[in-house]
């Protein structure tokens, strides 16, 4: 190989981990956290709650469904309660399911939590503001988004009656 050709190579080599690398920061998006689904989600306290929606199959009436998930490895946590909040402070609440997050764990209200609510804002396409309480963690309030129970994607969840 000439000495054109290896310079030129060698260029090239040089070149491309600078080239490739134009578009990378600190704030790509593939570093952001994504939500794909219709929930909303928050991770500031020591409980996440995450993807909190409310399924309504009738007018008025729903069922919570989210994930919490306990952050702290060593101790367990409790959901004390789902309230609504704001505007929304007249909703009725019935909890029925399970209520403890164990540590470094998951508690899915979707399939074990059963927490309902009843409210004339409880209409798809509405949102909802609901605070969620634990025993430990710090109380979470969302503006919570109310879905349709005939969307096949919810066609689990139990709904009150």
């Amino acid at each position: 190989m000439n000495l054109r050709r290896r310079v030129a190579v060698a260029a090239l080599v040089l070149a491309v981990p600078v080239v490739s690398s134009c578009g990378v920061g600190f704030n790509e998006q593939t570093d952001q956290v994504y939500n794909p689904a219709a929930g909303v989600d928050d991770r500031s306290g020591s409980v996440n709650v995450l993807n909190a929606l409310v399924v309504s199959g009738t007018n008025r009436s729903g069922t919570v469904i989210a994930t919490l998930v306990n952050q702290d490895q060593t101790h367990p946590d409790k959901l004390v309660g789902v309230a609504g909040a704001g505007r929304d402070s007249s909703l009725k609440v019935t909890p029925g399911g399970a209520t403890t997050i164990p540590a470094d764990g998951v508690l899915n209200l979707a399939t074990d939590g059963r927490v309902f609510v009843r409210g004339s804002r409880v209409v798809p396409g509405n949102l909802v503001n609901l605070t969620f309480t634990f025993q430990r963690g710090k109380a979470v309030t969302l503006n919570t988004p109310v879905v349709s129970a005939n969307d096949p994607t919810y066609a689990g969840v139990k709904l009150p009656s």
